[in-house]
C-alpha cells in the first residue's frame, strides 16, 4: 500500500498532471485534446499519462487509431484513507472534491503557468 500510496502522491504533485485530471472530470479525452492546451510537446503530455496511468489515476484505451484517457476518481480513495488516520481530515466527500475541480475548470486552472516546458520536468515526472 506504501508504493501506491507513494505513486499516487508523486503524481498528484506535478501541476501539468493535477490539471489533465482536471480535465479528465468532464470527460474521456483523446491525448491529442488533452496536450492541445499545454505548451509542451505531445512526448511530454504522453509522460505525464503515463505516470498518471502507472498511479491508477487514468486509464488509457486505443479506439481505432486514438488513444483515449479516462479520470479513475477510485484511485483517490486509498490516499483520502491515509489522509484521514491523522484525524484532522474527515470523511472525503467526492462530490466536494468534484465540485472542486469543477470550479477549477470553470475558472480556468491557469494551465500555461501549471505547465512547464519539456526541458524542465521535475524529479516525479
Amino acid at each position: 500500500m506504501t508504493q501506491d500510496l507513494d505513486t499516487t502522491f508523486a503524481a498528484l504533485a506535478d501541476p501539468t498532471r493535477r490539471a489533465i485530471l482536471a480535465m479528465l472530470l468532464e470527460d474521456d479525452m483523446a491525448v491529442t485534446d488533452v496536450a492541445e492546451p499545454f505548451q509542451m510537446s505531445l512526448a511530454a503530455i504522453s509522460k505525464h499519462l503515463g505516470v498518471l496511468s502507472a498511479a491508477g489515476l487514468i486509464s488509457q484505451e486505443k479506439r481505432g487509431r486514438v488513444k483515449w484517457c479516462k479520470l479513475e476518481p477510485d484511485a483517490l480513495r486509498s490516499a483520502a484513507v491515509w489522509m484521514q488516520g491523522f484525524g484532522q481530515i474527515g470523511g472525503i466527500d467526492l462530490d466536494a472534491f468534484e465540485a472542486f475541480l469543477d470550479q477549477q475548470l470553470q475558472t480556468g486552472p491557469d494551465v500555461k503557468k501549471a505547465v512547464r516546458s519539456d526541458d524542465q520536468d521535475g524529479p516525479y515526472s
